[in-house]
């Protein structure tokens, strides 16, 4: 089993730590995020360091341990770096724009697709093939990100569709000709 949420959370200069009942607040230079901990998990506030621990009478299995110790590391990075995914539209007059708060995508369907654009979410279209999603909450990114793909997957066959920017997808051989 591992032992991952054993293993202490750094703090960066400019990154605060606190502790209000079950709550935990972590603030830094690119934001505020809160998250509600689970009793039976303790968290330990020091100097340049975070500590979680698991209490051993309550009856959450191992696993919340490094769940949550986790999740406040992703808070602590989120507030610090910040999180971004980057999506390529791939497809003969397939394109992005971003208008407000919306998100126009043309697909290739006989309609535009529209999608609403969370508030904690900063989304960039460059080259208007290319998405750019960025946000300090990771799970919000990556869940955005996810929908928008969501919307046309790439095929196996030609390759058309939404992608991650560093994602493969494997190609398929279309039907092979009838022999005489």
């Amino acid at each position: 089993m591992s032992r991952y949420g054993n293993s202490p959370i750094p703090m960066p200069s400019g990154v605060e730590v606190k502790k209000a009942g079950n709550k935990i607040s972590v603030k830094g230079p690119k934001g505020q995020l809160e998250l509600d901990v689970k009793d039976g998990i303790e968290v330990k506030v020091e100097e340049d360091k975070v500590l979680v621990t698991l209490d051993e009478k309550s009856h959450l299995p191992a696993a919340m341990h490094g769940l949550f110790r986790s999740l406040i590391n992703n808070m602590v990075i989120g507030v610090t770096k910040g999180y971004e995914k980057r999506l390529l539209l791939i497809g003969v007059g397939y394109r992005a724009a971003v208008s407000g708060n919306q998100l126009d995508l043309q697909l290739g369907f006989s309609h535009p697709s529209f999608l609403e654009i969370p508030k904690a979410i900063n989304v960039k279209v460059e080259k208007s093939t290319m998405i750019l999603i960025e946000g300090i909450d990771k799970r919000a990114v990556g869940q955005f990100a996810a929908s928008v793909r969501s919307l046309r997957p790439p095929e196996p066959y030609k390759g058309k569709g939404i992608r991650y920017e560093n994602e493969f997808v494997r190609k398929k051989a279309g039907k092979a000709a009838k022999g005489k």
